[in-house]
């Protein structure tokens, strides 16, 4: 039987060995991107056609954008008024305009971010992502490497996939 100390040192070590196992790959030399293609193996796709040094991305962008689109960060569910967008049109990246994203493709996840179905074609990348501890995709602007969002294989059909995304890193435009 473990003592309480015993329990707790135990459980701090998994615990560390969970964020550095998961963390640390992520920020790793060498790190791949895949162009869309449902969920394939990560090969690298070289630089980005869209570049800026992070004082340029700061004069782009609000702070929240930064965060998101250059830090990777989540915004809060069911904070973006792109969850709630219904219209005709097209959802493109706030970085860099690339289109991303048609409105023919989003659907209601229930999860408080934009949900689609599928990308348009040659828009996103995907990157494994192992933070905390867990294996996800990460989706990524294929013109700027923007961060969008996470995608999922519990989505609806036809493609049965989930992409995520992060309402601040998207810009929409209706179609008129």
């Amino acid at each position: 039987m473990l003592s309480r100390r015993q329990f707790m040192v135990l459980s701090s070590s998994v615990g560390v060995a969970a964020i550095a196992l998961g963390v640390l790959p992520k920020f790793a030399d060498g790190e791949t991107m895949t162009p869309h293609s449902a969920l394939m193996e990560d090969q690298p796709i070289g630089s980005f056609e869209v570049s800026h040094t992070d004082a340029e991305w700061h004069a782009l962008l609000s702070d929240e954008q930064f965060q998101v689109l250059r830090r990777e960060a989540t915004e809060r569910p069911y904070s973006s008024p792109l969850n709630d967008e219904h219209r005709s049109g097209t959802f493109a990246c706030a970085g860099c305009q690339l289109p991303l994203f048609s409105s023919t493709t989003k659907f209601d996840s229930h999860t408080g971010w934009p949900s689609f179905w599928q990308p348009l074609d040659n828009a996103t990348a995907i990157r494994t992502d192992t933070s905390f501890g867990v294996l996800r995709k990460e989706v990524h602007c294929r013109r700027c490497g923007g961060h969008l969002g996470h995608v999922f294989t519990d989505g609806p059909k036809p493609t049965g996939l989930r992409y995520c995304m992060n309402g601040l890193a998207m810009r929409f435009a209706e179609q008129t």
